[in-house]
């Protein structure tokens, strides 16, 4: 067989293409439903009870055990169906009917009901205040904020509650939001057993710097509705284990078992696909997707929905000053990172969304590569002899950030050549995420990629209020996107996302990198599943040849 280029690899792993040129790999599977898949992750999860999460790789787990109101369409962003047969919502886009289907039931036996799903979402709404922080149950707090008895005013409080009459619910909110109905498809918000909720006392985390109850962290107590359901987690061996749940209301999965496997780097995770002891994983680096395209293995690439930033703190002095960020965003050549460390298909960011979206502006102040003018800038500032700390997180692999230590050296060495000494600040990323979000790094690397299709799922989790990430305080960016919340018509919304689009470019809290299309690799004797450029694979469809 004639060998594939490179270039030519690339292009054909961009395209979502799947190359196979006949790599022989361990059989551990089988036909007809038979064998134990095995996908190698970046990392364990960090719980088992989805609404303690905003993290992928705890949701890439827990998003085969619980189902949602609502779900996407395999493979793509549309919204679809999940527990809920269908919804409906009233004019004011208050009221929000779903309308269950019949005969699930749960790994343990109970039924879905109504009753039961207002149970969920009542035990959210009764958190007490030490499970209220956003760093605890984030898009609880983001997507819904409300609390029986707040410990503070978080700036959103819309739950404001649910009804069932049998298999209808009834959920009532207290404002319209461009959040809905794409909350209702979070993966945080899976629906568990009632028999589960009795056994969960929410009380035993006393604060919250106390880790998360324990029933969080072993198998035996919560059970969901979907194709498979917990069966191990070792956790000295790093991996977790999913059995199939044979009365799943859905189509049976396509294999009896799933191993989540993590490993420490993008090396290892490659060297045990080639070694026949995982059957893929994710988030493969452009070169080893090359590499292992070229050896016969499956590489797909996924489409661009995300984007990767280099954040300014702007509680620090000099980056308060809107000339020292403009000189910083001409500072970084961002198309030499597109070119050299992402897979084809990346592209540089002009905002803080991907140009997928129909909110995206061609109006927004772009700023092209320019050392000499950052420089003259700098010191027209008084800033030519700049200090920043610079965070980057250094055990993760991202959809919008592959290859990390790679981007941050590359951003790295482009501000030292404008004079700006760079203090390094490496952290692991269970240490960075708090980090970045209190404000305690004055620049750090991080993305976004969307939860559903809905541009303000970009902006607003970001710049809808003050937060200490950014620290930046602009009532015309807070107004306007509090005007795209509370538009109902998705046209008129992406207008308005316009037009807030081109306030923050204008204000510049961080300078957006790129998009890129992350691949993911699987081994030539799996039928893999549909691919998501929302990183929301369903496993239940993976089967052996």
């Amino acid at each position: 067989m004639k060998k594939l280029t490179a270039k030519k690899l690339l292009a054909v792993v961009a395209a979502g293409a799947v190359v196979a040129t006949g790599a022989c790999t361990a059989d551990t599977g089988g036909g007809d439903g038979d064998g134990t898949f095995i996908f190698g992750v970046h990392g364990q999860p960090v719980t088992l009870d989805p609404v303690f999460t905003s993290e992928g790789e705890t949701f890439r787990v827990t998003r085969q055990v619980f189902d949602t109101l609502l779900d996407h369409e395999s493979g793509g962003n549309e919204i679809v169906p999940g527990l809920a047969e269908d919804y409906d919502v009233t004019e004011d886009g208050l009221t929000w009917t779903f309308n269950l289907r019949e005969d699930v039931v749960f790994h343990d036996g109970a039924e879905l009901t109504g009753d039961v799903v207002c149970a969920n979402f009542d035990r959210w709404y009764n958190f007490p205040e030490p499970m209220q922080s956003n760093t605890v149950t984030y898009y609880w707090g983001n997507l819904f904020g409300s609390h029986a008895d707040p410990a503070a005013d978080r700036g959103r409080d819309n739950y404001a509650g649910c009804t069932a009459d049998g298999l209808d619910v009834v959920i009532e909110l207290n404002e319209v939001s461009a959040n809905y109905p794409g909350a209702f498809s979070m993966a945080t918000f899976g629906i568990i057993s009632p028999d589960s909720l009795a056994q969960i006392d929410d009380t035993e985390m006393q604060d919250s710097s106390d880790p998360l109850p324990s029933y969080t962290q072993e198998v035996g107590v919560l059970a969901g509705t979907g194709p498979f359901q917990y069966s191990e987690w070792d956790h000295s061996a790093a991996e977790i284990k999913l059995d199939r749940f044979d009365d799943y209301w859905g189509e049976p999965a396509g294999v009896e078992s799933i191993i989540f496997k993590a490993y420490d780097d993008e090396t290892a995770l490659k060297q045990a696909l080639e070694s026949g002891e995982i059957h893929g994983y994710d988030l493969v680096p452009p070169a080893h997707a090359v590499e292992l395209a070229e050896a016969g293995y499956q590489v797909p690439a996924r489409g661009v929905f995300n984007i990767l930033y280099l954040a300014f703190q702007q509680d620090n002095e000099a980056l308060a000053d809107l000339e020292v960020r403009e000189a910083l965003a001409h500072a970084v050549n961002r198309q030499d990172i597109v070119d050299r460390i992402l897979p084809e298909g990346g592209e540089v960011a002009t905002q803080f969304m991907p140009s997928t979206l129909s909110a995206w502006s061609p109006d927004v102040r772009t700023f092209d590569y320019d050392p000499d003018t950052a420089q003259s800038m700098l010191a027209d500032a008084g800033h030519e002899d700049l200090s920043l700390e610079f965070c980057w997180p250094t055990d993760i692999s991202r959809p919008y950030m592959p290859s990390v230590q790679d981007i941050f050296e590359s951003i790295k060495s482009d501000l030292e050549a404008v004079g700006v000494e760079i203090v390094e600040v490496p952290m692991q990323w269970n240490d960075y995420i708090p980090a970045a979000n209190g404000g305690d790094c004055e620049m750090y690397l991080l993305g976004w990629t969307g939860d559903f299709n809905e541009g303000y799922n970009f902006l607003g989790t970001w710049f809808d209020s003050y937060t200490p990430e950014f620290g930046m305080d602009n009532d015309d960016v807070f107004d306007k996107l509090a005007e795209v919340d509370a538009e109902p018509d998705p046209d008129v919304r992406a207008q308005l996302l316009q037009e807030a689009n081109v306030l923050i470019m204008d204000e510049l809290p961080g300078l957006p990198i790129s998009s890129s299309p992350p691949s993911i690799v699987f081994a030539d004797n799996v039928n893999p599943p549909n691919i998501s450029e929302l990183t929301q694979e369903m496993f239940a469809e993976v089967s052996f040849k």
